[in-house]
């Protein structure tokens, strides 16, 4: 039996690699190489005693997931640079949902583009237990930008729905796997575009606006892909009223349905809503705007003050793609006084501002892994519950795209080698899907200056989680107070940490 434990043990480091990085130099950075040989996994977490911790560093020097274990109280030093202040661990915030990506047809495209090791590797790293543990999925419903092609599937006959070769080759397999290193994912369903004949503009990708005779036919078909899906042994959490509505006021050949805020109000309260509710997916969440911060004005003069829609409102979604212009207190528009709703980032990605020169794949680059985590940071400071990448891992062009639309994801496919490759992003995001898990609750805390960032969690099991970025070049000494019991750490310059302590 001992022997039987043991071997247990052992496995995921013997099939899926072990902790160290495999470093990479290249252009813009440093990325952990994992093929048929190696995959780095993060080291596991000690069965912490009382007083002790335990500390994850991510640095731009040093790539990968590193851990030392210590505990508290240390001497307080005169000389700590900064603070971290928590006065009770009971006052607390929003309650979190979690972290994860999206498993568009792309990402299907280029993990099946690797050896069948190697694709295990790639999902055990994102949701295994040794990898960085996603529990949220979002799920186009029909075709994106990242699909070879435009489609639904109500194309070629109204009267008839039929899921695509994308579903059953990229996304159902798929998903399935992910869903059997961890079962419990919360998937999350969106819809880009209806038909093209179902549209006034007769094309999916041109702009249009559903026409006024299919508006239940519309929300029937929603319950038809969750059925097909379930057929499937795949159920959903959520779902979102429509990907970007106002995209379909832009020339940007995405698949579209354009939405005024008003045409949103009378979709959610007269058709999706009672189509949901009074279907056997009644307790699905349904979450409105899936868009950016931009137009969240839109959503709360006008969705969010109708009591009919509200009533059928969970959840707001929001996108990033407007966030170098729009400031994080505009995420105050997304809230009601007259119901909570759970706020979730739903979508974002580095290298879509094309016009500046930016290119679409900067490999290695943790400037874009600081990205993420200054944007996640914000989102969380104004209640936001959790965070949603976009493609899970693109080639290294950022594709494939068929309206050439590349941009960066935190694991890039290079399908001729075999291997893949981890970037910063994907580590910031570890940082926070790995340690602050589902119900965990934000902490109200204070810093004594601003020289890192920080946040303070509390998870179910009750261990404390302190996230701490530096983004000097300088090493620094981070004093953290917990209740009156204080510590010293050492933070290494430009690192994002993840600090768990046991009271």
């Amino acid at each position: 039996m001992l022997l039987f434990y043991a071997i247990l043990f052992i496995i995921p480091s013997l099939i899926y690699g072990q902790y160290e990085c495999n470093v990479r130099e290249t252009e813009y950075g440093r990325v952990c190489v994992c093929n048929s040989t190696y995959c780095d996994i993060v080291p596991p977490l000690e069965t912490l005693l009382s007083g002790h911790y335990q500390l994850y560093s991510t640095s731009k020097s040093s790539p990968g997931f590193s851990s030392v274990t210590g505990s508290f109280p240390t001497e307080s030093s005169s000389s700590a640079t900064v603070t971290i202040t928590v006065g009770n661990v009971s006052d607390t915030l929003q309650t979190i949902i979690g972290f994860g990506g999206a498993f568009t047809d792309s990402f299907g495209i280029n993990l099946l583009s690797l050896p069948d090791d190697v694709q295990q590797k790639l999902l055990y790293s994102y949701f295994g237990q040794n990898g960085i543990q996603y529990n949220l999925g979002r799920v186009p419903i029909g075709g994106t930008d990242f699909s070879t092609r435009p489609y639904t599937y109500s194309d070629d006959d109204l009267d008839t729905f039929e899921l695509q070769s994308e579903d059953y080759s990229y996304k159902i397999p798929v998903i399935q796997k992910a869903l059997g290193f961890n079962s419990n994912i919360r998937l999350f369903a969106s819809p880009w575009s209806s038909p093209a004949s179902t549209k006034t503009s007769n094309s999916i990708t041109i702009s249009g606006e559903l026409k006024d005779e299919y508006s239940q036919w519309w929300a029937d078909y929603h319950i038809k892909f969750l059925k097909a899906y379930e057929e499937n042994n795949i159920t959903f959490w959520g779902l979102t009223t429509q990907n970007e509505a106002f995209d379909g006021f832009l020339s940007v050949n995405i698949p579209n349905i354009k939405y005024t805020a008003a045409r949103m109000v009378t979709w959610i309260k007269d058709f999706l809503g009672p189509t949901i509710r009074n279907s056997s997916y009644s307790d699905l969440k349904i979450i409105t705007h899936d868009d950016n911060r931009a137009v969240l004005p839109y959503l709360n003069w006008f969705v969010l003050s109708d009591d009919d829609a509200l009533n059928y409102i969970d959840g707001i979604g929001l996108h990033w793609y407007s966030d170098i212009l729009i400031p994080p207190s505009s995420i105050e528009f997304a809230k009601s006084d007259k119901k909570d709703l759970f706020i979730l980032g739903t979508e974002a990605c580095n290298g879509y501002i094309r016009i500046l020169g930016i290119h679409a794949v900067e490999l290695g680059s943790w400037l874009r892994g600081m990205n993420y985590l200054n944007n996640i940071l914000d989102d969380l400071s104004y209640n936001v519950t959790g965070w949603t990448d976009w493609n899970l891992a693109l080639d290294e062009s950022g594709g494939p795209t068929y309206i050439d639309n590349n941009v960066d994801a935190p694991i890039i496919v290079n399908s001729s080698s075999g291997e893949f490759y981890k970037q910063p992003m994907f580590y910031v995001m570890g940082h926070f899907s790995k340690f602050v898990v589902p119900d965990s609750a934000r902490v109200v805390s204070s810093a004594s200056n601003d020289k890192v960032k920080s946040m303070v969690f509390k998870r179910p099991d009750g261990k404390i989680v302190v996230t701490i970025s530096n983004a000097s070049a300088n090493d620094i000494t981070v004093e953290i107070d917990i209740e009156g019991v204080s510590g010293v750490i050492n933070i290494a310059g430009h690192s994002v940490n993840t600090f768990l302590y046991k009271a």
